[in-house]
């Protein structure tokens, strides 16, 4: 199994933990990623610099006018998807193995947490895991410490207040905010 197969397995929400030739290379991408988040998080760097280390972490290149402020943090790295005019601010979290695309201009608070993987309910199978994506629109913009789950897509334009917990789909140009979110207003 290669990466793309790899990432084609995660796409396609087949279950992690019934493979262990699964496990060891999603294992292997998390070392790597800790490994290029390591230098992202540990000494400065110029914004080009930050945007081509993201770009190696993610195996692509970054969106136009990308812009980080460390520190970061992803458990895969792989299956990150930028769009132009991307900010993500410091101490965020992404758990990509599900899929994370964040379309143009949307903006990441301080300390947002990414979340595309759920253990399994069922006790004797809570080692597996259920990867799905997350979608953030264009022009999103989701507010410190807000946590989105798998499987969730932000609409466009739309404002996650900060500490949301977004459990559900966010329609177009609304603000949505508590825990769970629930609709607050119209943009």
């Amino acid at each position: 199994m290669d990466l793309k197969e790899l990432l084609q397995h995660f796409n396609d929400g087949d279950t992690v933990g019934e493979n262990w030739e699964v496990i060891e290379l999603m294992r292997f991408y998390s070392r790597e990623a800790q490994k290029i988040t390591m230098e992202i998080n540990t000494k400065y760097h110029e914004p080009d610099e930050l945007a081509q280390l993201f770009s190696e972490l993610i195996g692509k290149p970054v969106g136009e006018n990308f812009g980080l402020f460390p520190p970061f943090y992803t458990d895969f790295g792989k299956n990150i998807h930028t769009g132009n005019q991307v900010f993500i601010n410091s101490d965020c979290k992404f758990q990509d193995q599900g899929g994370i695309y964040i379309d143009d201009g949307a903006l990441i608070g301080h300390g947002v947490v990414l979340a595309t993987l759920n253990h399994d309910f069922a006790p004797e199978k809570r080692q597996q895991l259920h990867p799905a994506p997350i979608h953030i629109g264009k022009n999103v913009w989701i507010g410190a410490n807000a946590t989105v789950t798998s499987g969730v897509t932000i609409g466009d334009n739309s404002i996650v207040a900060a500490g949301a917990v977004v459990n559900k789909d966010v329609p177009a140009n609304v603000v949505v905010g508590g825990v769970p979110a629930r609709f607050i207003k119209n943009i």
